[in-house]
């Protein structure tokens, strides 16, 4: 399978299998009364949306540059990843908010929770198997929209499971109250998710820095060619799937273009074997 055909398979998959999840939640949460079950169910709305809008990010990425996009379509996996992480955030404030609401009010949460167990275990099941096949497609793509939708459900996996277990103790020890605090939990794990996604996100989008370690392994590249007699201006950027580098090499004044133009190929092409996806712009310069 191709890799854009891959990748938008597994954003497909993902709406799917949220689809699922969200309804039977919302069933579950309905029938039992439980404020944890139906916080978790508008946490599968979040995924069902960030799935959304994943699939229209790899989509669109994929295309080729344009008139209009002469740098190509990749900043749509950073916007994705931006709204996805914002949508989780919002997620978690909105169960905060209603956890608190009914820890204050009180509730009745319905005796009969096995409904609500069954449908956990299986959220539990089906998150892990589909963000393990999105992270995996993810780090052969290095796709930011496909990871945080991986990250997005990795969170739902350990929320789930987090209710699963609240359900068993209220069904153990009768201690209803145990469900708006487990939800005010899952909620902190959530929110603890979205501002890590926003942040990296919202980094690539102000064309910020590459990492420190990419920018060693260049750095690492350039000193092992003796030809070279320095370098300047090393700068790089994360649009989407493509890191963006740009870098001075300095030659000796008396080298010929075509060997100059020989070793800048060279040195691209083994940046590119170590940083995966890469577009590299490298301006030689004799040495002063």
């Amino acid at each position: 399978m191709k890799l854009e055909t891959q990748k938008k398979f597994a954003a497909g998959l993902s709406i799917t299998s949220n689809s699922v999840i969200i309804v039977t939640k919302i069933i579950a949460g309905m029938v039992s009364g439980s404020i944890s079950i139906i916080s978790e169910a508008i946490h599968s709305l979040s995924d069902f949306l960030a799935s959304v809008l994943t699939f229209f990010a790899v989509t669109r990425s994929a295309e080729p540059a344009d008139k209009d996009h002469p740098f190509g379509h990749g900043k749509y996996e950073d916007m994705s990843g931006f709204i996805e992480g914002g949508l989780i955030i919002f997620a978690g404030l909105f169960i905060i908010y209603e956890s608190f609401s009914k820890l204050i009010s009180g509730y009745t949460m319905e005796a009969e929770s096995m409904l609500g167990i069954y449908v956990m275990a299986f959220a539990v099941v089906a998150n892990f198997a589909v963000s393990r096949y999105l992270f995996y497609v993810a780090k052969k793509s290095d796709s930011v929209s496909l990871r945080a939708d991986a990250e997005h459900l990795q969170t739902d996996i350990f929320s789930s499971f987090g209710v699963l277990a609240g359900l068993v103790l209220i069904k153990i020890t009768g201690l209803t109250i145990l469900d708006p605090a487990i939800a005010i939990i899952v909620a902190l794990i959530i929110l603890r998710t979205g501002f890590s996604i926003s942040k990296e996100t919202l980094n690539n989008l102000l064309d910020g820095s590459i990492s420190a370690e990419d920018i060693e392994k260049i750095e690492n590249i350039l000193k092992n060619n003796t030809v070279i007699k320095g370098y300047k201006n090393l700068k790089g950027r994360k649009s989407g799937q493509y890191k963006e580098i740009e870098l001075t090499l300095l030659f000796n004044p008396d080298m010929k273009i075509s060997c100059s133009h020989a070793i800048c190929d060279q040195i691209e092409n083994e940046i590119k074997l170590c940083l995966g996806n890469v577009n590299i712009i490298i301006h030689s310069e004799p040495i002063t």
